[in-house]
């Protein structure tokens, strides 16, 4: 407990790096090319891609940055972000958070054990309820940077989960996602990337 506690402190304090402040307007001429994949409004209607509607504003710009820089390595993003500058991606940030998300439905078969694993984690195992940085509505920690996750597609959520786990994608604050991911079986990951889907507030 005290290692999450501690682990989550710093992550606070490093995704509290001051950024430049978002103008929702300009974002929305400079989102246009994202429309293709993300969606006019930022809900993707490909499960593959993320929705970015009402997502806060810090983790966007965090994985923008990420993105730009190499350090979260994208196939279909690849040169669409070289040319904009911090002001640009702060733009785009602030346009799609302002946006409502919505929400998907969890597989019948699934919630129990999805619900159990986002809300109480697993104990045996060591891996932390998604609560305590995801919120219970799904919502995330906007000061923190730590994501909304509540009615991402499932497709996604599980395909991230896997990356973590399997180190393919590493920029989460302190490895946190990875330590989380590597204890969960293929089975869980389906489970809780399927309850987040239908969380909403």
């Amino acid at each position: 407990m005290n290692k999450l506690l501690i682990t989550l402190l710093v992550a606070v304090g490093i995704s509290g790096v001051a950024h430049a402040a978002g103008d929702k307007a300009a974002g929305k001429e400079k989102s246009a090319v994202c429309a293709a994949c993300h969606g006019a409004d930022g809900n993707s209607a490909i499960a593959n891609f993320p929705k970015l509607a009402a997502q806060n504003e810090r983790y966007i710009v965090k994985q923008l940055n990420d993105i730009k820089a190499g350090n979260r390595q994208i196939v279909e993003m690849t040169g669409l972000l070289d040319n904009l500058s911090d002001q640009d991606l702060a733009d785009i940030a602030a346009y799609f958070s302002s946006k409502a998300g919505t929400v998907g439905h969890a597989a019948k078969d699934l919630v129990e054990k999805g619900e159990k694993i986002y809300r109480a984690g697993i104990a045996d195992k060591g891996v932390a309820a998604c609560t305590a940085c995801h919120a219970p509505t799904g919502s995330g920690n906007a000061q923190a940077g730590f994501p909304a996750v509540g009615g991402q597609h499932a497709a996604y959520v599980e395909k991230q989960l896997k990356m973590f786990r399997e180190g393919q994608r590493n920029n989460d604050p302190q490895g946190m996602m990875r330590d989380i991911a590597a204890k969960l079986s293929d089975a869980e990951i389906k489970a809780v990337a399927s309850y987040i889907q239908g969380l909403g507030k």
